[in-house]
C-alpha cells in the first residue's frame, strides 16, 4: 500500500510591486536602482528631464527619484501603528526623524523602526561616488504591531551588518548557501539579534523570521520547519535563473507560499540564486490602513489623522524635508537621547 505526502508548496505567484505578504506582515517593497555617478551634490549626474519629479517611480534608465527632487528618496512623511524593517544590500540611506535622531546606514545594515504612536521620518538615498555608478538595493518590510503596542513610544534599532548572524553551509558537492538571520533563530547561526521591545517579533510565540538566503549555482539546502503550527511562511525568489522548491520548478521573480510545519529542500539552478524568507504567526486582529497609518478601527484612523494635523507627531526639527548627512560615507546612528553608534567589526 502506498501513501502520498502533500507538497509543502501551497502556491506560487509572480511578484509585483509591492510584494504581497500575509499577517503579521503588511507588505514588502523591493528597490533595485542602478543610479549613475553623483553630481557632487548627492544627486544623479544626468538630466532629470522626462521624470515626474516628486512622484517618480518610473525606473527610467533603471532607477527612480521616488519623492525626491534633487536627491533620490522619500522626504519627511509620517507613520503610526506598525514597524518598518529596512534591509540595505547595496548603497546608503540617510535617516532623519521628528525625534531628532539621524543615521547613515547601508551595505548590509538593517534599521528596525517602531513607529508606534507616531513618528515622521525621511529616508534619502545619497549618491556619493562621482567616479562610478551608485547602485542601491534594499527591502523595506512593513510589520504590523499588535493592538496593545500600537501606541508604544517610537523607537529605532540599528542592526549593523557586522553583527547580523549568518550561517554558511555546503552541500555534498561543496556548493554553498549563506543565510543572514535578521529576525528569528536558525540552528548553526550566532545568537539571534533582539527586535525592538514593543515588536510582535519580540514575543517568543510570534515565530517571526526574516532571512535572506543566497545560494551558489546548483546548491542544495533544506529550509527547516518553523516552530509554530499556525505560522504563515512565504519565500520570495527575487534573483536567479531557476530553482526547485520541494521538487517544484519555479522561476523568478515569484513568491512561494509554504506550509510552515515541513522542512523544504531548495535546489538552485544555474547562476546565483537569492531569496527572502518572511514568516510569522498571524496577529489575527483587524487591519485598517490609510496610507502610512495602520490601526485596528476606522475611528482610530480618524483620530490619527486629526492628531497628525494638530501635532505633526512632534514637529520637524530639520532645516528641510529631505536632509542628507554630508559626503563622508562612514555609517553612524545618533539616537534621540544623544547616544551615538558606529559599527565595529565582530571579533573572531
Amino acid at each position: 500500500m502506498s501513501t502520498t505526502t502533500a507538497s509543502p508548496v501551497l502556491g506560487v505567484k509572480p511578484l509585483g510591486f509591492p510584494w504581497e505578504t500575509s499577517d503579521p506582515f503588511l507588505f514588502c517593497a523591493y528597490h533595485d536602482d542602478a543610479y549613475p555617478k553623483s553630481n557632487g551634490k548627492m544627486g544623479p549626474a544626468t538630466s532629470l528631464a522626462g521624470r515626474d519629479i516628486g512622484q517618480d517611480f518610473s525606473r527610467k534608465d533603471g532607477w527612480s527619484m521616488y519623492h525626491g527632487d534633487a536627491v533620490p528618496g522619500f522626504p519627511a512623511h509620517p507613520h503610526r501603528g506598525f514597524e518598518t524593517v529596512t534591509i540595505v544590500r547595496k548603497g546608503l540611506i540617510d535617516h532623519s526623524d521628528s525625534l531628532g535622531a539621524a543615521a547613515r546606514f547601508g551595505r548590509g545594515d538593517v534599521q528596525w523602526l517602531t513607529a508606534g504612536q507616531g513618528v515622521v521620518h525621511a529616508e534619502m538615498f545619497p549618491l556619493l561616488d562621482a567616479e562610478r555608478d551608485n547602485p542601491l538595493e534594499l527591502f523595506q518590510i512593513w510589520l504590523n504591531l499588535p493592538a496593545s503596542s500600537k501606541m508604544s513610544p517610537p523607537h529605532f534599532t540599528m542592526l549593523w551588518s557586522e553583527q547580523i548572524p549568518r550561517r554558511v553551509t555546503a552541500d555534498g558537492a561543496g556548493r554553498k548557501t549563506e543565510v543572514a538571520v535578521i529576525a528569528g533563530k536558525l540552528a548553526g547561526a550566532d545568537a539571534p539579534l533582539s527586535p525592538p521591545p514593543d515588536s510582535w517579533a519580540a514575543q517568543p510565540e510570534s515565530d517571526v523570521a526574516i532571512w535572506t538566503i543566497t545560494m551558489e549555482p546548483g546548491a542544495r539546502w533544506t529550509l527547516p520547519a518553523a516552530s509554530g503550527k499556525d505560522t504563515r511562511r512565504h519565500l520570495y525568489f527575487f534573483k536567479g535563473k531557476s530553482a526547485q522548491v520541494a521538487g517544484r520548478d519555479v522561476q523568478p521573480p515569484s513568491v512561494i507560499e509554504l506550509a510552515a510545519d515541513a522542512d523544504v529542500e531548495l535546489v538552485n539552478g544555474d547562476g546565483l540564486g537569492e531569496f527572502l524568507l518572511l514568516q510569522g504567526r498571524p496577529l489575527g486582529e483587524p487591519v485598517v490602513q490609510y496610507g502610512p497609518f495602520v490601526m485596528n478601527t476606522q475611528a482610530e484612523i480618524m483620530q490619527t489623522m486629526q492628531e497628525y494635523r494638530r501635532t505633526q507627531f512632534g514637529g520637524w526639527p530639520w532645516p528641510d524635508s529631505a536632509p542628507v548627512h554630508g559626503t563622508d560615507p562612514a555609517r553612524f546612528a545618533k539616537h534621540p537621547d544623544g547616544r551615538e553608534e558606529r559599527p565595529e567589526p565582530v571579533s573572531t
